[in-house]
């Protein structure tokens, strides 16, 4: 099937709303603990591991699965971690074993982390390489929307029809996307075994682990300081706004990826190098200066405009990089990148009772330069300067 000259915007979206889905499905459950708690008679923290347990799924199935379905067609995969969602928000739903529900959650994980691993390289294979940043950019985009309306989105459901109604509209969403896909999702064939690249090749090609380390760098940084958005808001009277904060946040994660879509193809390297550096300000700006809302709120949108870009901007060159082993290299991104945001919440949970809230700011800093760092030396392979090849 050959690439298209322009963006195919319906199966473009499907790809976002598969990772609106995917988001929304991991954090959801934050803003239904008390709920949660109560239906199976746990504890809150026992219930907060349900968020743990969707997490570790995607770390330990990305690269089994992937590798698994690799040479299956590809809307056949989607269409699978669609189902998981389907079939596993549903039991969550009608569980009344937190065991059961527990499994329910790791299983959904794992069908999140089988996603991730396509969703970019499917992207790319639906137009010509001059539109691949873009394409992605807009394959991206239910990311950050999941993001900042996940947990409000989860409370308000909560509050309105319970938490297993909650679940239950999930998987409702998961059914009706199914049929999304197959209307509208071109179909490509998967890579034989003999053509797929072993994983310690893709890591031995030159830029892939420099990528992956700004991945790894970056994501720790930035989950340090999401994960604990709610304490770093306390001192300035914001922690009962955590919800505008969120809201603050996607709306510049969206503007962040628009800009994305137009500068990824043409200048990679300098959106990259821009946006570290820009959170790398908002952080040097929030353990120096006296807390204020205005700075605060400031800070988080700036912050979320150069978050906005980085999955379309870190996959893109990861990718790149790999060239033919781009699948896999995507799939241990998915490793990479959720094994990020457990860091970035234990480094969190470690630091918070030690040094208080005051510290995240320079610990965070200490992440971004390393961050910028590895991409200002990966100037061969990994970010190269100007233009993206086409050829």
């Amino acid at each position: 099937m050959p690439a298209a000259e322009t963006l195919p915007i319906a199966a473009l979206l499907a790809l976002a709303m598969t990772g609106f889905l995917c988001i929304a499905t991991e954090t959801i459950p934050a803003g239904l603990l008390p709920g949660i708690a109560h239906g199976l008679a746990v504890s809150p923290s026992l219930a907060g591991q349900l968020v743990t347990a969707y997490a570790l799924g995607s770390v330990v199935a990305a690269i089994p699965l992937n590798t698994l379905t690799g040479a299956w067609p590809r809307r056949r995969v989607l269409l699978l971690t669609i189902a998981g969602f389907l079939v596993f928000n549903g039991v969550t739903a009608i569980s009344a074993d937190y065991r059961v529900t527990l499994a329910a959650r790791f299983l959904a994980g794992a069908s999140a982390g089988l996603a991730w691993s396509i969703l970019a390289a499917y992207a790319r294979r639906m137009v010509a390489r001059p539109l691949q940043g873009r394409a992605m950019a807009v394959a991206m985009v239910g990311t950050p929307i999941a993001l900042s309306i996940g947990v409000p989105l989860g409370t308000w459901l909560g509050a309105a029809v319970g938490w297993r109604a909650t679940f239950a509209i999930m998987s409702g969403l998961a059914l009706l996307l199914a049929g999304w896909v197959l209307i509208v999702m071109p179909n490509y064939p998967g890579q034989q075994p003999s053509d797929r690249l072993a994983i310690r090749h893709v890591l031995a090609t030159p830029g892939v682990i420099p990528v992956l380390g700004v991945v790894m760098a970056w994501m720790t940084g930035h989950n340090l300081l999401y994960t604990y958005i709610a304490p770093f808001l306390a001192p300035v009277g914001l922690a009962p706004r955590v919800d505008l904060m969120l809201m603050v946040f996607g709306v510049a994660a969206l503007l962040g990826i628009w800009v994305t879509g137009r500068l990824v193809d043409r200048a990679l390297r300098a959106a990259v190098l821009a946006s570290l550096g820009g959170f790398a300000a908002v952080a040097l700006a929030f353990g120096m200066l006296p807390f204020s809302p205005a700075l605060v709120i400031v800070g988080v949108a700036i912050w979320g405009l150069s978050f906005g870009g980085a999955a379309t901007l870190l996959q893109t060159a990861l990718a790149d990089a790999a060239g033919p082993g781009a699948e896999v290299a995507l799939s241990i991104n998915v490793v990479v990148w959720n094994t990020a945001i457990a860091a970035g919440g234990l480094l969190g949970g470690v630091l918070l009772p030690l040094w208080g809230i005051a510290a995240f700011a320079w610990v965070l800093l200490i992440f971004l330069l390393v961050a910028l760092a590895v991409a200002w030396g990966a100037r061969s392979h990994g970010f190269p300067p100007g233009q993206r090849r086409h050829s």
